[in-house]
């Protein structure tokens, strides 16, 4: 019962290099029926008959076991006929249970016996949800990431809303008996039409160029965007430009698809650029021409607004993650800022990266492409390399004009003034550059960690302060609080050392509202303000301010930042992961954009004395450094020059897993070893691809299931393999998924590719 090994492949041919898209879909048939199945079934059809064109559905189950990702044929009778259309959702019976799924195409044939075909037992939404290419895209996406399409579809349809079902529905009913006249101005318009309305541009005329004259290649890029041709473009956005910054970029693309009568998609990281998005956007082409997708706006209005998308009324898309799957029609452009932030990164199975999904999209529908962003990933940077994209970026002449002034309390100059520089987290150069600046603006300041003092420590011995229950980090989350465990969250009111005995404490670290505590004490007559966890502030005001925020949560001054103070640098740099140092220059890049330039007096001072990190800042050079990381991943095998894969479970469970794959020589084998479980620290659980800690039974309980064996601690094997291989080794990794979930030879591996957040 073991799978075919998989076989070797030469080199990455160059036409191999970006494999976005992975392998074809694998046929399937439908499940016998019951006797009982099959006697209502006649009993339906006896009663009602067949649809008369096309009477068999193939639908795709909302099943997260990979053993039934797979298409499965129903009948449709003449009563659902005009409802079960091609991406309608509807309730089936399988397995003697109810289930729901999506129809996914009609045909007039199917290879199942016709007394042993099911007919659906009704239809959950004549609407068309799910439409054609959404469903491709969530299989590409799902055979790219060894998971399963439903659990694709999971994210990319919007949670279903009866209400607004049955408006859309009844609005659609009454357009199309309304005549041609009615259904005009609902249904989707020819892009050819120059008189469309707001489903297909609107009417408004292209907006200026102007903006992308600062880059070189940019009024290339939007000229092409405009004639309606792919083009791809990594843009590394001018810091401080007074007539732009990366949400006008963006706005002025979309828009100039929109005016061109094609759809565009735009998605950001947090709800914070989400809102600077849509502010940009609605200057340009209006509020009414534009659908928010966000989770945090509730059902309803999310609901609403794919709604709006799937049958055409609008065409331009703009939201978080879910938002790369918008089905936008006759889309031409998708946008994405910051592709670097690790808030891409889907939490649940397969845990795609959004970058990846607009990179599978757009080149299976042949879209344009927009990555734009202060800093540059090495991911982008290969986009470029690869000349998959065209890098567009201003000239040095222009960025020396408008980029703030970037201070290094590490450099010579500096530490012969201030010989503790180098150990102070508030050094005197900073502290002097944040007073005289204060006197024209607003400053900030960024600090690594949230909280009040996130690390502990004896005060004695400096051993961490550890909790006695759980044996997890201790913090305070204010002056005069108690120490709390971050992992059980038991206060520590008769905590002593376990090394000394001591029962006194230190802080080893200091968060975001030590910090301000300590600002507002030196800085006595000026307003502190803190963003970040829950207090997340989108601007403040152009009068003097002390702005203390962790990295993401900087708000956009008015007018720009006079200064702000990179402290922790080093604290972030030292983490041990292998994105440390480009995850700290994003940060860097993105806060030290919100200031001033420096011929207006905006200065910058950075805290860290790592020399590579440091020296990228100073000249901002943010390609540079990516193409020096790039370089060297491809030295070491690393991603994102290779793709990887991780395979966690049990011990046994992960043995089997690799010898029932039989993996070719030129896949690196990582490990097993094993995975530390305490909580907090990125330790993904052992699931069937659900994204849920228990194991996926077909009604999703946590029922055990005959066969299992094996628990205990996690372990872990890690998979490097090149681009070129990457569609067999990820199809087998599936097919291995599906076949131990449907045999249960052992218990369930999660698999997660492209996991540098492991590494």
């Amino acid at each position: 019962m073991s799978p075919e090994p998989v076989p070797a492949a030469s080199d990455d041919a160059p036409g191999e290099q970006l494999a976005l898209t992975g392998l074809p879909p694998v046929a399937a048939t439908a499940r016998p029926p019951s006797r009982s199945e099959r006697t209502t079934a006649s009993r339906t059809l006896g009663s009602e008959g067949q649809a008369p064109v096309d009477p068999v559905a193939k639908v795709l189950l909302e099943a997260y076991v990979p053993h039934l990702d797979r298409l499965f044929d129903y009948r449709v009778t003449a009563a659902l006929d005009e409802q079960a259309v091609v991406g309608s959702k509807v309730s089936v019976l399988f397995s003697g249970r109810t289930m729901s799924g999506w129809v996914v195409a009609r045909v007039d044939h199917t290879e199942v016996a016709e007394d042993r075909l099911l007919p659906i037992r009704r239809v959950l939404t004549p609407l068309p949800v799910a439409r054609p290419e959404i469903v491709d895209l969530a299989e590409a996406v799902a055979q790219r990431c060894a998971g399963t399409a439903a659990d694709v579809l999971r994210v990319a349809i919007a949670p279903r809303v009866a209400r607004v079902d049955k408006e859309f529905a009844a609005e659609t009913e009454a357009t199309q008996a309304g005549g041609a006249a009615q259904a005009e101005a609902v249904a989707p318009r020819d892009p050819d039409e120059s008189d469309s309305t707001s489903g297909a541009g609107g009417g408004i005329a292209a907006p200026s160029p102007a903006v992308w004259e600062h880059y070189v290649q940019g009024p290339e890029f939007v000229a092409a965007l405009a004639a309606g041709d792919p083009a791809r473009a990594v843009v590394e956005v001018l810091p401080s430009a007074p007539d732009h910054d990366w949400a006008s970029l963006t706005a002025n693309a979309m828009a100039t698809a929109y005016a061109a009568g094609r759809g565009a998609v735009g998605v950001v990281a947090d709800h914070k650029a989400l809102e600077r998005l849509e502010t940009a956007l609605h200057a340009l082409v209006g509020e009414d021409a534009v659908v928010r997708l966000h989770g945090g706006d509730g059902p309803t209005p999310r609901y609403r607004g794919f709604l709006e998308l799937a049958l055409g009324r609008k065409r331009l898309a703009v939201g978080t993650r879910s938002a790369a799957y918008a089905p936008v029609q006759d889309l031409a452009l998708v946008c994405c800022h910051d592709d670097g932030d690790v808030n891409f990164v889907e939490q649940r199975a397969p845990y795609q990266h959004t970058r990846d999904v607009l990179l599978v999209r757009a080149q299976q529908q042949g879209l344009a492409a927009l990555f734009t962003g202060y800093a540059v990933s090495p991911e982008a940077q290969r986009l470029v390399a690869t000349r998959w994209a065209a890098r567009v970026a201003p000239d040095r002449a222009e960025l020396r004009r408008f980029s703030p002034r970037i201070e290094a309390t590490s450099d010579s100059y500096n530490t012969e003034r201030d010989p503790l520089a180098a150990r102070a987290r508030l050094p005197h150069e900073a502290f002097r550059v944040a007073r005289a600046a204060l006197e024209k603006g607003p400053v900030l300041v960024q600090v690594a960690r949230k909280g009040y003092a996130p690390v502990l420590a004896c005060q004695r011995c400096r051993t961490p302060a550890r909790c006695q229950s759980c044996d997890g980090p201790l913090a305070l989350g204010s002056a005069r609080s108690v120490p709390v465990c971050t992992w059980c969250g038991r206060q520590a009111h008769d905590w002593r050392c376990v090394e000394c005995g001591f029962t006194r404490v230190r802080l080893s670290t200091v968060g975001a509202g030590r910090t301000a505590e300590e600002l507002g004490r030196s800085f006595p007559k000026l307003p502190v303000i803190s963003s970040s966890e829950s207090t997340v502030r989108a601007r403040v005001g152009s009068k003097p301010a002390l702005v203390v925020a962790t990295p993401g949560a900087e708000p956009v001054a008015e007018g720009g930042y006079a200064a702000a103070l990179l402290l922790d640098g080093d604290q972030m740099l030292a983490r041990p992961w292998l994105r440390a140092e480009e995850q700290t220059l994003r940060r860097w890049f993105n806060a030290a954009a919100l200031v001033r330039s420096g011929a207006e007096g905006g200065t910058v001072v950075v805290t860290a004395d790592h020399d590579r990190a440091v020296s990228a800042l100073v000249r901002w050079d943010p390609a540079g450094h990516a193409e020096r990381e790039l370089a060297e991943r491809h030295e070491l095998g690393l991603p994102p020059a290779v793709r990887t894969a991780a395979l966690t479970g049990p011990r046994d469970a992960v043995d089997a897993t690799l010898r029932d794959l039989a993996l070719p020589q030129r896949v690196r084998v990582v490990g097993p070893a094993p995975v530390e479980t305490a909580p907090g620290n990125g330790a993904d659980p052992v699931d069937t691809g659900t994204g849920e800690a228990a194991p996926a039974t077909l009604d999703g309980s946590d029922a055990p299931r005959a066969g299992e064996r094996g628990g205990g601690r996690p372990y872990r094997a890690l998979l490097f393999f090149s681009f070129g291989i990457a569609p067999r080794i990820t199809g087998a990794l599936r097919a291995e998924k599906a076949r131990a979930s449907a045999l249960r030879e052992h218990a369930p591996v999660t698999v997660r590719c492209d996991v540098a957040d492991l590494l």
